[in-house]
């Protein structure tokens, strides 16, 4: 198996900042989505008794999870281009 060079090791740990970047502005935009749907739907007042309670929190949940995996595709664009950017040799 042979070794990375010190360029491809510098160039996969951009990569991997990169991903981490872009992750963690889709994670902070999504969660600002999903706090002003919840503010505008006032999703609070759905609380009527403890089914309602126990299941807010899930649907909250999987309401953050559906806007967060619409990142994916951008998030892999952006990614794919900047690796294609860097020199690998």
């Amino acid at each position: 198996m042979a070794q990375l060079t010190e360029m491809e090791i510098a160039n996969w740990l951009a990569i991997y900042v990169g991903v981490g970047l872009c992750c963690a502005l889709a994670v902070s935009l999504s969660v600002a989505v999903l706090l002003g749907q919840l503010i505008q739907e006032r999703a609070w007042h759905q609380i009527h008794d403890v089914r309602g309670a126990a299941l807010f929190l899930p649907r909250t949940w999987w309401r953050w999870q559906k806007l967060y995996l619409l990142s994916t595709p951008v998030t892999l664009g952006i990614v794919a281009w900047f690796a294609a950017t860097l020199r690998w040799s």
